[in-house]
């Protein structure tokens, strides 16, 4: 029996963050100090400089193993850990401890511009990626002109990338990544920067590579994606592994430890679908709280289809921002967007943010789902340049059955995930078609 091509114990990346401490002492105060005892102001400096430093596990005794020819997606909310694994897999970073064997040569796609010169054109940059990857430069030479034709950009190979939009970039990095025929292929969510016919087009390649033999490694927030293609999920939460197994098994661990996650409030919260802790949050952009009220704004613990519904949405700003915007997104547990909806450009209300929490209110006269789970997701965003921060699976919501056509049989997301207000009617009188049916029968 072969050995896996992907082998990894106990695998664990360690940060250091720095603390920014403010002091109160003046400069006089502060020579003073140093003059009269040196010893003492040096040993305060090294106790507070050490105060001021955090180590942040990113990755915490991860392990796994995985073989040839498979796919495996990797989920877990923001932060959980899956881009780092996924540059330590391609030795872009290298772990605190543990141990990562490999066979064969990684392609990795892991951010816009990774292996990229920013001087060279798009066609030395091809050239300069398949040598990093040991091809030789007629291998290279061979699958040239598929990689343009892929990339779509044949009019902009000659330029520098450094003048690339970050589409093209991604493009062609997809392509080179792709086509030169590496034994593992890591992909990060990056792809989400192309357009929709670009991205059909790269799960179709990826899906190749994997019918070849090539193994894939699948970071997405689609989980939709993640099923059509993976034949494996694996799980992490705070840089520790939770599930690994099938695609199937491991979306629905991920999707109850959402459900989990998202109400840890007491008994009297049931209306409070997603709460943080203010103080993990105050020094960046972030989402804090969503509450679900009913249609007179009062807190609704039970949400029912086509009832009306207000989405609270609590922020919080480090800095002011002019001209920003809150975005609030509903999707099918699969990964499937139903709905995206920012205050602008979607809406007509432009926001300011000042420095800290911030409110708004999103109202909707009959909310349209069936009965069934989804996940809700919220973001702050400058409309049309960045995003602030965005998580698309920040919390789930629980719709309960209403039987709205009066048919006995209530909208079920099993069978439809929308519920819309519509009417069936004849387009002609019924007898006027009866008595035409007739005459064409004579």
């Amino acid at each position: 029996m072969s050995s896996p091509i992907i082998t990894v114990e106990n695998l664990s990346k360690r940060y250091v963050i720095g603390h920014k401490v403010a002091s109160t002492d003046g400069l006089r105060h502060v020579l003073d100090g140093a003059i009269r005892n040196p010893v003492r102001w040096l040993t305060d400096k090294r106790r507070r400089a050490k105060e001021a430093r955090e180590e942040f596990w990113a990755l915490k005794d991860v392990s796994f193993a995985i073989e040839q020819g498979e796919v495996v997606g990797i989920i877990g909310r923001n932060g959980a850990g899956k881009s780092t694994l996924l540059k330590v897999l391609s030795r872009i970073t290298e772990p605190t401890s543990g141990r990562i064997h490999g066979k064969g040569r990684i392609a990795s796609l892991l951010e816009v511009g990774t292996g990229f010169h920013q001087e060279l054109t798009g066609r030395e940059n091809i050239f300069l990626n398949g040598a990093i990857l040991g091809m030789t430069r007629a291998e290279i030479k061979s699958k040239f002109d598929e990689i343009v034709a892929f990339s779509e950009i044949e009019r902009f190979i000659d330029t520098p990338v450094k003048r690339y939009s970050s589409g093209m970039y991604v493009r062609l990095a997809f392509a080179v990544a792709a086509h030169l025929e590496p034994e593992i292929l890591v992909i990060d969510e990056v792809l989400a920067v192309g357009d929709a016919a670009f991205q059909r087009k790269c799960m179709g390649r990826m899906e190749e590579v994997a019918r070849h033999g090539r193994t894939v490694l699948f970071v997405s927030h689609n989980m939709a994606a993640i099923g059509r293609l993976c034949s494996k999920g694996l799980v992490l939460q705070q840089g520790r592994l939770s599930h690994f197994g099938s695609t199937t098994s491991a979306i629905a661990f991920y999707h109850s430890t959402l459900q989990l996650n998202g109400n840890r409030l007491g008994e009297d919260a049931g209306h409070v679908l997603y709460s943080c802790e203010p103080s993990s949050v105050e020094s960046q952009f972030a989402i804090t709280r969503i509450e679900l009220l009913d249609g007179q704004k009062r807190p609704a613990g039970a949400f029912h289809t086509m009832d009306p519904a207000t989405f609270r949405i609590h922020y919080t700003a480090p800095r002011p921002v002019s001209r920003a915007a809150v975005s609030f997104s509903v999707s099918s547990v699969d990964g499937s967007r139903l709905l995206l909806l920012s205050t602008q450009p979607d809406g007509a209300m432009e926001l300011n943010f000042s420095r800290g929490p911030g409110v708004v209110d999103l109202s909707f006269p009959e909310m349209p789902l069936a009965a069934g789970v989804f996940t809700i997701g919220a973001g702050l965003a400058i409309p049309n340049v960045e995003w602030l921060c965005w998580t698309p699976e920040l919390c789930q919501l629980n719709v309960l059955p209403r039987d709205v056509y009066a048919s006995g049989l209530a909208p079920s997301s099993s069978r439809c995930l929308l519920a819309l207000t519509h009417n069936w009617e004849l387009p002609i009188d019924s007898n006027t078609l009866k008595a035409s049916r007739e005459t064409t029968a004579r």
